[in-house]
């Protein structure tokens, strides 16, 4: 385990982020969202403790203990007091070296990961990005929700999580402690009983787990997907998969994605919303991806202006493609990513879970760094050259009503 040490002058509190390689992309292919209900029953009861006794130790101290499921990596999050770290810290060992696993607790977070699903359900942006994620990916790894899907979560039994638990020693992790902590806090770690093992590098032995390939895209034959609902509503997604994160070309996508997205100064608000006054909603997802990164507009609109949106989407994109952006343009754009990464430093977690991330995920410590130092000369044409290579052929999916949805499929196809 790689543990990095932040030190900061943050008034006796600080901030603990464990990422541990593989998260939902390592899901088995009938048992999507088993590594979230892993993730959730860890935190109700591991080591000697039961799931009331973490709750008064957590409570008690007035901290914050949570772990969260992503594509990439499960992440176990701690916020306390300096003076504390030596009582929460510990639970970290446990949760990975042994958690209890009782079956209430697993019934307990199925059935509270079916209502979180259901309510996900409830937003027509998700089940639009559902179907574009579906044609894109397809049965790939990052072919669906890190909560999973209602069918495989009623599916998951106790047998079927402790293989994926007593894999989380061998994976890959890193951890971040930002704030002010106690001095002797990495020798603690490193010699107590909770963590016996983790601190060692096991990731070259033998994983008992199946690791999915995630380096070739899938390669995918639907352009269009739609869900038909009784709704007026409409939600266009529009995207591509495209890169991993430590491409050097990913800072140029970045670029574009704040050029499209980020602020009122950005093309899709100044064409969708000041210009034409189309949609009620416009913006970009592009997260932080391993791999296969989502490079996505979407838009909310009405039914009599779902064509004249489709389209304007389709120019925007085509412009990015086709067309160098202006040098003012490009030192807007440039200023708006070094907002982005500064607000990602925000505070203490901010930093901790940042730096977590993209270690967890195989970059450096510097990363950051050597991306500020490239973009000083990042030009215009690099940019173009970036979309045509990686932006070309955008799939879509629309979320409405039959009628409006025939109409765009048909406009769409054209």
């Amino acid at each position: 385990m790689n543990i990095i040490l932040d030190k900061l002058n943050s008034r006796n509190i600080m901030a603990a982020k464990l990422w541990i390689e593989d998260g939902s992309r390592n899901d088995p292919k009938d048992k999507k969202g088993i590594h979230q209900l892993l993730s959730s029953t860890m935190l109700r009861g591991c080591g000697p403790y039961n799931n009331q006794q973490i709750a008064e130790i957590v409570e008690n101290s007035g901290a914050n203990l949570n772990c969260e499921t992503y594509e990439d990596g499960l992440l176990l999050s701690l916020k306390c007091v300096e003076s504390d770290a030596s009582k929460l810290i510990p639970l970290f060992g446990w949760m990975i070296t042994k958690p209890i696993l009782e079956m209430d607790q697993i019934e307990l977070e199925k059935d509270l990961t079916i209502k979180a699903i259901k309510r996900q359900k409830e937003s027509n942006y998700q089940k639009a990005f559902d179907g574009w994620r579906k044609a894109v990916y397809g049965i790939g790894p990052y072919g669906h929700d890190p909560l999973g899907s209602i069918e495989d979560i009623n599916k998951i039994k106790k047998e079927h999580i402790i293989p994926i638990a007593k894999s989380l020693i061998y994976r890959k992790k890193v951890l971040v402690i930002s704030g002010k902590f106690p001095i002797n806090i990495q020798n603690y770690i490193e010699n107590s009983i909770e963590f016996n093992g983790i601190s060692q590098n096991h990731y070259n032995k033998k994983n008992i787990y199946i690791n999915n390939k995630i380096n070739i895209p899938y390669e995918h034959t639907n352009s269009i997907y739609t869900n038909s609902l009784d709704t007026q509503q409409v939600i266009l997604i529009l995207g591509k998969a495209t890169i991993r994160y430590d491409n050097k070309s990913d800072i140029l996508l970045r670029l574009l994605s704040c050029y499209l997205g980020y602020g009122m100064s950005s093309l899709l608000f100044k064409v969708l919303r000041e210009k034409y006054g189309v949609v009620y909603e416009a913006g970009m997802y592009h997260p932080i991806r391993e791999s296969q990164i989502p490079f996505v507009m979407h838009a909310s609109t009405t039914k009599e202006k779902a064509i004249l949106t489709l389209d304007l989407l389709k120019e925007c994109w085509r412009k990015i493609i086709d067309f160098e952006i202006s040098p003012e343009e490009l030192e807007l754009v440039k200023i708006k990513y070094r907002g982005q990464l500064a607000h990602s430093f925000q505070s203490i977690s901010q930093r901790a879970e940042h730096k977590a991330h993209l270690l967890g995920i195989g970059l450096t410590k510097d990363h950051d760094q050597k991306v500020l130092s490239r973009l000083e000369n990042v030009t215009s044409k690099e940019i173009k050259d970036a979309a045509n290579k990686y932006l070309k052929n955008p799939s879509l999916s629309v979320c409405s009503n039959k009628e409006v949805i025939r109409k765009i499929r048909a406009h769409w196809l054209i």
